[in-house]
């Protein structure tokens, strides 16, 4: 048609994982958490009022706000709220990026990063991890003005340590975004860096650790800096009223918060040993799912044939990538069907 602008007419956009409309598949192929909200979410939305939802929303979020800075302890200033973690990621584009100005990463990692990139129209630089997914030190040599880190590493769940980051943090010019989407499943994070650098944003999700993908709510930490420039670039009302009191209740939940966590880590563990009896490679995780190496056959074609048995995981076909399957740690009784689907598929 020609109206749109030459690379949004090249792109090919952002891929999501397949939505099945049924409800009675193992869907584990989008990373949720296969637990509910706390209860007191529910209670919450139950009691928004007719007139919380004829106004606009708090613009800032500051109910939200000052939970976050609670459990993160900082001040309220240093809290950005978003639509997703995936808003903060094309907020900080928009701020940071332009023609002369590219974004870099490491490579495997999550794919929308080259989809903002491509819609920002900046150069995207992308640094190959090594076969053990370290972080590549060729990073802090780019001259991006934004380098964004996924720690846990989407699609791999491999950890770089904070210390790691921290060295980055000093050597780069331009600002450091640690994508932290997955981060309640480790053992570690990097939340603490704000205090010592003003160039370091991290981004949390609401959707994994806190069941509430549903909701679409994130958050960025940084400096109040930092800050005050992304919330020029947000949208006026970015996160609705329902979304704000559903966060801010699961926030401060912190025994249920942690009780759900321990859950999943614990089937995690359960889940890479039966896979590993099966006979795949699977490297330890620090996020809610695991990458899994089809040694004997071919991924493609184990994902095809667990979709036909309305087992969904997630297969992507891109380098250093194409042996493996992307598996969300499901229930005990989701994992179970997926290993009996599993040890079916390998007999044939």
């Amino acid at each position: 048609m020609g109206y749109f602008r030459q690379n949004i007419e090249r792109a090919e956009g952002y891929q999501p994982g397949i939505q099945p409309k049924r409800t009675d598949v193992v869907k584990l192929n989008t990373n949720e958490n296969p637990y509910p909200p706390s209860p007191a979410v529910a209670d919450v939305i139950k009691n928004i009022s007719q007139e919380q939802v004829r106004r606009y929303p708090d613009p800032i979020s500051s109910t939200f706000r000052e939970a976050a800075a609670q459990v993160n302890e900082v001040g309220p200033d240093y809290i950005i709220c978003c639509n997703g973690g995936d808003e903060l990621l094309k907020i900080a584009l928009q701020a940071f990026c332009d023609e002369s100005r590219p974004v870099a990463y490491p490579v495997p990692t999550y794919s929308l990063y080259p989809v903002l990139a491509n819609l920002q129209n900046c150069g995207a630089i992308e640094v190959p991890f090594d076969s053990e997914f370290d972080l590549p030190a060729e990073l802090a040599d780019t001259g991006a003005a934004l380098t964004i880190v996924c720690n846990p590493n989407a699609p791999t769940g491999s950890f770089v340590n904070v210390d790691e980051l921290a060295a980055l943090a000093g050597e780069l010019a331009g600002v450091l975004l640690v994508d932290e989407a997955y981060v309640d499943f480790g053992e570690d994070n990097c939340a603490g860096l704000v205090k010592d650098f003003d160039n370091v944003i991290i981004l949390r999700s609401m959707s994994k650790g806190y069941s509430l993908a549903g909701i679409r709510f994130g958050y960025g930490i940084a400096r109040p800096g930092l800050i005050q420039g992304l919330m020029k670039v947000k949208d006026s009302y970015n996160v609705d009223s329902v979304a704000i009191a559903a966060a801010t209740a699961a926030i401060k939940d912190r025994k249920y918060f942690k009780e759900t966590i321990k859950k999943v880590k614990a089937e995690r563990k359960r889940l890479t040993d039966r896979l590993r009896d099966l006979g795949f490679d699977v490297p330890d995780s620090s996020a809610n799912f695991i990458l899994a190496e089809c040694s004997n056959t071919k991924a493609a074609e184990v994902y095809e044939k667990l979709v036909k048995r309305n087992i969904y995981v997630r297969y992507f076909a891109y380098p250093k990538l194409e042996d493996k399957l992307r598996i969300t740690v499901g229930t005990d009784e989701q994992n179970d069907k997926l290993i009996s689907a599993l040890k079916q598929i390998l007999s044939e």
